[in-house]
């Protein structure tokens, strides 16, 4: 919990009220319904009420001596979307609130965001609230106007709860808010037909709720009854008489709390493509099996090493550490990789047990491995040009033959947390380097009968270790239900936003009645224009784990969260373009996305960086988001209350 925040800048006009009842100043209209509507009955008590920057209020920005400052100085130029989050919050404040060129809802929204980055919370809570009441039907695309779009009423929903349980000094909850899109809950918005689309919108209103009513929400799961259990082993899930859910190991409640782990060296690609275009680029290895000081120690687990004043070099009190160490202190408890039997092409097993037994005892890591099922036809053997076929018995027969010697291989391993299946195999098939490859978005009846099929296997095979499907957002969630009931855990790699991830939880349990894992979630930490930006990662960070905290059992959301998984530990650089040397850190931008500067760079998630590149696979810069994690995982309590 937070104190809020010293402003950055001070509003001429802040307004009269801190939170505003908008039944004083007019009338909510069929609410809950497609024709929602907020009718203004008292225009100058509602612009005297909500302050300056907010709709209804009208400034006039050239008799404010701030403003004027700052447009002779020139600062108050250029596109607004490129004046969000920079160092400057007051000047980005004025252009967005004087500008005409952008819809009045995306304005409107925006303007929340500046005012919630530079510190004027309550401000900002305002400011979402009236993009919600007054604009809840506006949509923000994407700067190509295809890729994506998302309604402001419903991100609005999601900031405002978010900075309501973020700082208890505000003192307020919206309370029964809701944004129904023709039964669609998914955000960010894809492939729907705007012109059929109907929003059901009930703004909802602000209650009391500071800390003592968050308290008072803690549930003692210990004087709750266990209605449902899941598994006969070693790993099972309980749920409550409340419908919460847990993950237990050995009869003790286990929160995961994951890492996605691929220390890729630099120069390594998967790519044939860019192996062929750079002859000095090496192909993808094994990080299991890697010594490339040939000193019998695998390189990056057990060699590491921080480079804690960033010169690159490796100085007398910068010891080798290795990752299994910083993951231990930083309080991981779970890795996240895939079995890739291609690998056996190699001449030697793909998982290194010894090392990962080592992993467990030593450091007390355990592993969800995965198979892809299919994604990035990933043991399917299919033409990667059609993609994955799901109603091919051969393509399905090779795939299910993997898994179980997956399974057989290492159920009764110690480390063996869960298992994994596919990754985002219902992502659209699209033309870039992250394409999925597979037939299940047109086809989810096919994919999810099959992935029930695999599930219901592994089930005979191991009743130790549950199975989490690994979703792309909650596409397809209600087929998931209806067709894929041997599935434990709904897995869903979820990127929504800094907010944490919004509807999610509310949208998993109101139709998908399974503990939720995200199985992948993060942000990259570098800005195009500005470079990197650690704050902006770790921002983003903080907001997601709270949020997975919030709604695990026992707390005051939904108690559907058992965990989640970082995206990821260490930046690879192969990743963004065939067409770019893995030897070089890409600094473009993959595409338009929901991270804080509105693009993604897929070559800059890591919690660490490599540096130069030149003390690959052994440098690791620490990103502040680490030691955020550190004391998150470490620190803040799972079982207990926050007070």
């Amino acid at each position: 919990m937070e104190q809020l925040p010293q402003p950055k800048f001070k509003l001429e006009i802040p307004g009269s009220d801190t939170v505003v009842d908008y039944r004083v100043y007019g009338e909510f209209k069929n609410v809950g319904t497609f024709d929602y509507e907020y009718i203004i009955k008292d225009k100058a008590g509602l612009a005297k009420a909500v302050g300056q920057g907010i709709f209804p209020h009208e400034y006039d920005y050239s008799q404010d001596s701030y403003y004027q400052n700052m447009k002779s100085k020139g600062l108050l130029e250029g596109n607004p979307w490129d004046h969000i989050y920079t160092d400057n919050p007051q000047a980005d404040f004025f252009i967005w609130a004087s500008t005409d060129n952008i819809e009045r809802g995306v304005r409107q929204f925006f303007i929340g965001e500046i005012f919630q980055y530079a510190g004027l919370i309550s401000q900002a809570v305002k400011a979402f609230y009236a993009a919600l009441v007054h604009y809840p039907r506006s949509i923000c695309w994407s700067n190509d106007n295809r890729s994506f779009f998302w309604f402001v009423g419903q991100a609005a929903i999601v900031k405002i709860s978010h900075l309501c349980r973020q700082y208890p000094e505000l003192g307020v909850r919206l309370e029964g808010a809701d944004f129904n899109i023709g039964g669609h809950r998914e955000f960010p918005l894809r492939n729907l037909d705007l012109g059929k689309e109907k929003i059901e919108i009930i703004p909802g209103f602000f209650t009391p709720w500071g800390r003592n009513e968050r308290v008072k929400e803690e549930k003692d799961l210990n004087s709750m009854e266990i209605t449902k259990t899941v598994g006969t082993g070693k790993v099972q899930l309980v749920q409550f008489s409340n419908r919460h859910w847990q993950l237990r190991v050995d009869g003790k409640p286990f929160f995961i709390k994951g890492m996605t782990y691929a220390p890729t060296r630099v120069g390594e690609t998967p790519f044939p493509e860019t192996l062929a275009k750079f002859p000095n680029a090496i192909p993808k290895a094994n990080w299991m099996w890697q010594d490339t000081n040939n000193n019998g120690k695998i390189d990056a687990p057990y060699e590491s090493w921080v480079d804690k004043n960033r010169n690159r070099v490796q100085d007398e009190d910068e010891p080798v550490v290795g990752d299994f160490k910083l993951l231990k202190d930083m309080g991981c408890n779970c890795l996240r990789f895939y079995h890739e039997p291609e690998h056996n092409k190699y001449n030697y097993a793909y998982l290194n047990k010894p090392l990962l037994r080592d992993m467990y005892v030593r450091y007390g890591i355990r592993v969800a491995l995965g198979d892809f099922l299919g994604a990035y036809c990933l043991g399917s053997g299919a033409d990667p040009a059609n993609g994955t076929d799901y109603t091919d018995p051969a393509q399905c027969a090779r795939m299910k033959k993997i898994v179980e010697d997956m399974v057989l291989d290492n159920r009764d391993e110690p480390y063996i947390l869960l298992w994994v299946l596919g990754n985002e195999n219902n992502m659209p098939a699209v033309n870039s380097i992250n394409a999925v490859r597979t037939n299940a978005y047109a086809n989810p009846a096919a994919y999810l009968n099959f992935v029930n099929e695999v599930a219901k296997m592994i089930h005979q095979l191991d009743p130790n270790h549950p199975v989490v499907t690994c979703n792309n957002d909650v596409v397809h969630l209600n087929h998931l239900r209806d067709l894929a009931p041997d599935i434990d855990i709904f897995g869903v790699n979820a990127y929504k936003g800094s907010a944490g991830f919004g509807e999610l939880w509310q949208q998993v349990y109101r139709i998908y009645d399974k503990p939720i894992l995200v199985t992948e979630y993060g942000c990259d930490c570098y800005h195009p224009g500005q470079g990197v930006n650690e704050g902006e990662q770790a921002i983003y960070h903080e907001a997601s784990w709270k949020d997975i905290l919030y709604n695990r059992a026992g707390r005051g959301g939904y108690g559907n969260s058992i965990g989640g998984i970082v995206f990821e530990w260490l930046d690879e650089w192969w990743k963004s373009n065939r067409e770019t040397s893995p030897f070089e850190h890409d600094t473009t931008h993959n595409d338009l996305f929901i991270l804080p500067d509105g693009t993604v760079s897929e070559e800059w998630f890591g919690l660490c960086g490599q540096g130069d590149g030149k003390q690959s696979p052994f440098l690791r810069e620490l990103r502040r988001a680490y030691y955020l994690y550190k004391t998150m995982w470490t620190e803040w309590p799972l079982w207990e209350p926050k007070k």
